[in-house]
């Protein structure tokens, strides 16, 4: 029997990795917590500040701007410095950024302070990835990336009564001190506790074992990268797999920022709910996007597990939560707030099966390109945060309703389902010649 054998018989693996897993949900319910905040405070904001709905779009896709060109360095960052220094650094500086919100008394200092949370949030989801791809076999990757993902929404989902009634109690201002405070205090955690699997002192050698027989790369962690070029990012681009994937989380993140800036504004003035019942009603899509996650990780690991086929785990709950999301359209044509917020539950709970697509992306990274695979793939899905907002806002500008804007990120979803069934191809691990 092999060495790995002896040590797997006679030696109880950890699970040093579920650690890890816990520190890595924080710090994803701290990004889209710190991002979403904008759109809880936004019609008090507005009023306040004197801002057209026009204008408000302007500010919340400038967050994208920044995030969307940041993606690509942020990659080659993690590459070279790793996930604790990169993770560590970027949750400072994103709190930092979301803290100095609530000093803002202007149009362009809010632009300012959206642009450096863009750029310091950039390499959250890359350093993700790359921590799926190291301290998970593939067979628990699409759970874990569940369980860490659920954090975008959950914040959101629980949290919004107790925002939307700080805000009413204490103004929007408290909102970005509360949130900048609390992610300052755990960057410094997460600097302090994250380690690499063959660095770290809580997983034994069998459980390193364990990750390297899944297909992770806990052993082969500090195989060294790449260098950037160009040339790497044309490469990348031209596989199937990340373009596929990429076009298709355009799609999804679509439904994703309408839910993350516009859906309170969307409650309050098209639907008429006052601050108790947004925040109220607020709560049940995200619930429905978290439960839409955990289900999606668990389905896909079940289908890989009981069909040892990557294209039909990977990619049917993605495709099926796509085609769910543009059941978002419905809600033009129904007056009941009920019926809305049920099919606004059911769109979301969609889209959150649509973060199964961080899974894919782990699943055909090319191993000497992971933090750039990351990278290229999450800046093609968060253009969806540039053009979004933007449109929505001059949709509603214009017209003075959702009515557009619902249809818009419904026809996105479903090209985001082609692109999935039809240009990804094979769901396996690049190789770069």
């Amino acid at each position: 029997m092999s060495y790995s054998g002896t040590i797997q018989s006679s030696q109880r693996a950890t699970k040093a990795r579920l650690g890890i897993l816990a520190l890595i949900s924080f710090a994803t319910l701290l990004n889209y917590l710190d991002r979403a905040v904008m759109g809880v405070a936004a019609p008090s904001m507005t009023e306040e500040l004197k801002i057209s709905p026009e204008v408000m779009g302007l500010i919340f896709s400038a967050f994208s701007w920044t995030y969307a060109a940041a993606q690509i360095p942020g990659g080659i960052v993690l590459d070279r410095l790793g996930t604790r220094i990169t993770y560590g650094a970027s949750l400072l500086l994103w709190s930092v950024a979301t803290f100095f919100h609530g000093i803002a008394s202007n149009v362009g200092m809010l632009l300012g302070f959206r642009l450096a949370l863009g750029v310091a949030e950039a390499p959250c989801f890359p350093c993700n990835s790359r921590i799926l791809s190291t301290w998970f076999p593939q067979d628990e990757r699409a759970r874990a990336n569940s369980v860490f993902a659920v954090g975008q929404y959950a914040g959101l989902a629980f949290f919004s009564p107790v925002l939307f009634w700080i805000v009413g109690a204490y103004g929007w201002r408290s909102l970005f001190f509360i949130a900048g405070g609390i992610g300052i205090l755990f960057g410094l955690a997460m600097y302090g506790l994250y380690r690499e699997p063959h660095q770290s002192k809580r997983a034994n050698q069998a459980e390193l074992e364990h990750i390297k027989a899944g297909g992770g790369l806990a052993v082969s962690a500090s195989a060294p990268s790449e260098p950037f070029s160009w040339s790497n990012v044309r490469r990348l681009l031209s596989q199937r797999q990340i373009l596929g994937a990429s076009i298709g989380q355009f799609c999804g993140n679509s439904t994703l920022v309408f839910f993350l800036t516009w859906f309170p504004t969307y409650l309050a003035t098209e639907r008429g709910m006052d601050w108790i019942k947004s925040g109220v009603y607020a709560v049940l899509p995200y619930i429905a996007a978290s439960v839409g996650v955990l289900l999606g990780g668990y389905v896909s690991d079940v289908l890989l597990r009981r069909t040892a086929s990557a294209n039909i785990a990977r990619k049917l709950p993605i495709v099926t939560g796509l085609l769910l999301a543009s059941t978002i359209i419905a809600a033009n044509y129904v007056d009941d707030n009920l019926i809305i917020i049920a099919i606004m539950s059911v769109a979301f709970f969609g889209q959150g099966m649509v973060n199964l697509g961080w899974t894919l992306i782990s699943d055909v990274a090319p191993k000497q390109l992971i933090g750039l695979t990351g990278g290229v793939f999450n800046l093609c899905a968060n253009l969806a945060g540039i053009v979004t907002p933007i449109v929505i806002g001059i949709i509603v500008g214009q017209t003075g309703s959702f009515y557009g804007a619902l249809a818009f990120i419904g026809v996105l979803a479903l090209v985001g389902a082609a692109s999935y069934v039809f240009v990804i191809g094979d769901v396996k691990r690049i190789e770069l010649q």
